[in-house]
C-alpha cells in the first residue's frame, strides 16, 4: 500500500510484540485443497494454506486479492469467511501472534503460480506430512481435508 502508515523499520520494530492480523486463502476444487510448501520462515519445509498480514486501513477483500495475486498469482472474483486460526505455537517460540481470518476462494481466474515464499503447490484431500499443524487441525475441524 502506498499510504501505509509505518516504514518497513517501524513495522519490523514491532512485528513480534503485538497481534498480527492475517488471511487465510482455501482453495477447494475436485482435487482437493491447493496448499504450498513454505521456503521462508517461519515453518519454512512446511505444508500451509497460502496467507498472509492484513495492512492497516486495508479491507478484507482487498488484502485476500492482493495476497492470492502475489502468493498464488490468481485473481479473487468472489470469496466468504469461514473461520479463524489462531497460532499459539508462534507465542510459545516468540516468532509472533498472529490471528488468521480463513477466506474460502469460491471464483477467481489466471493460473497458479507460487512466488519466493513457496517452493510449489499441491491439491490434497487428505492432511500432507509436514502440515503446519494449527492449519491442519482447522482443515480438520472445518472438514475441508481428512486427517492422514
Amino acid at each position: 500500500m502506498d499510504d501505509y502508515p509505518l516504514s518497513k523499520q517501524e513495522f519490523d520494530s514491532i512485528y513480534h510484540k503485538v497481534p498480527r492480523l492475517t488471511v487465510e486463502l482455501i482453495i477447494q476444487s475436485d482435487k482437493g485443497v491447493l496448499l504450498t510448501l513454505r521456503s521462508i520462515e517461519p515453518c519454512t519445509g512446511l505444508w500451509h494454506i497460502p496467507g498472509g498480514t492484513v495492512y492497516y486501513g486495508e479491507p478484507f477483500k482487498d488484502a485476500v486479492r492482493r495476497i492470492a495475486n502475489k502468493e498464488l498469482g490468481i485473481n479473487v472474483l468472489q470469496s466468504e469467511m469461514i473461520g479463524y486460526i489462531e497460532y499459539p505455537e508462534h507465542v510459545k517460540s516468540r516468532y509472533g501472534d498472529p490471528r488468521g481470518i480463513a477466506f474460502k476462494i469460491t471464483d477467481y481466474s489466471g493460473d497458479f503460480e507460487t512466488n519466493n515464499e513457496a517452493d510449489k503447490f499441491e491439491w490434497f484431500s487428505k492432511l500432507p506430512d509436514k502440515m503446519h499443524p494449527h492449519q491442519g487441525e482447522f482443515l480438520i475441524e472445518n472438514q475441508l481435508l481428512k486427517g492422514s
